[in-house]
């Protein structure tokens, strides 16, 4: 039997409702649990509304541990992240305008070179580099995971380049013939071009240095030094009765800043994909 367009548009957006109920369920279930209290928690998990709501998760869970409160674990992601997303577009631009603009010996194999080190493993390089910052005296500060961001990151590197070799060259030779430098072209002309490939770079960067948790495990060891994403860790212990609820809470604050920054800037990421595929 032949469905009618009200029919498949039904179907359509009935089964379009269930697997977005089946991808939220998760961040749902996490949200309805830091509401509950312990004991209910796990008594009934595919609850999503308690029973009784109580906020005591949260203020259990923002005095921290330690004598150290999540503010100052929020404080430090704050810090990381910033730093790192800074480096990492303004490093990657630059480099992203020398592999576009500026013909040097060897551009091509350097280019293909910082590719390569793309498809290499987190898991390669881990041992080498945490030996190299030990030595640097770095271990349990910010440093390893900040600095190396102000010398690029090979994906956005790529991706800016793409998006650079899309604006004409006239343009820059316009600006030559007007008395311009590079720098005066990479700033007024260059960069406001690029604006989604930038926005997108700074909102994906920010999100992983948001969420890691390998770094800050490597390299630092004091509780006052922890990310959001490593007091989670601590928080639970297996040793002991972990206060799931108060974790859950902790987790859904920590959402917080990105889902803000992806309400904010969704269209820029939709955006910069788009036109960084079609010019490149």
């Amino acid at each position: 039997m032949k469905l009618g367009k009200k029919e498949r548009d039904f179907i359509y957006y009935l089964l379009l409702t269930l697997f977005g109920y089946i991808m939220l369920y998760p961040l749902l279930w996490l949200l309805g649990s830091s509401f509950k209290e312990h004991s209910e928690i796990f008594a009934n998990i595919t609850s999503l509304i308690p029973k009784e709501f109580t906020w005591n998760n949260y203020i259990e869970g923002w005095k921290g541990f330690g004598g150290i409160s999540f503010a100052t674990f929020f404080k430090n992601s704050f810090i990381v992240a910033i730093l790192e997303t800074l480096g990492v577009v303004f490093s990657s631009t630059l480099i992203a305008y020398g592999f576009a603009r500026i013909s040097f010996l060897g551009r091509n194999f350097w280019f293909y070179c910082m590719l390569t080190t793309m498809m290499l493993p987190f898991q390669v390089t881990m041992i080498p580099r945490y030996i190299l910052f030990l030595n640097f005296g770095w271990v349990n500060s910010f440093k390893p995971l900040v600095i190396p961001a102000y010398f690029g990151a090979p994906f956005y590197i790529f991706m800016i380049r793409q998006f650079i070799s899309g604006i004409p060259l006239e343009l820059d030779e316009s600006a030559f013939i007007d008395g311009a430098g590079r720098l005066r072209i990479f700033w007024n002309i260059i960069l406001p071009n690029i604006k989604p490939a930038i926005i997108t770079a700074t909102i994906f960067t920010f999100y992983g240095a948001w969420n890691d948790f390998m770094g800050p495990l490597l390299y630092l060891n004091r509780p006052e030094l922890f990310t959001v994403s490593l007091a989670l860790r601590a928080f639970s212990d297996p040793s002991a009765v972990t206060n799931w609820g108060a974790v859950f809470a902790m987790s859904v604050l920590s959402l917080i800043p990105i889902l803000v920054i992806f309400v904010l800037l969704q269209k820029y990421i939709v955006r910069g994909i788009i036109t960084t595929g079609i010019r490149g």
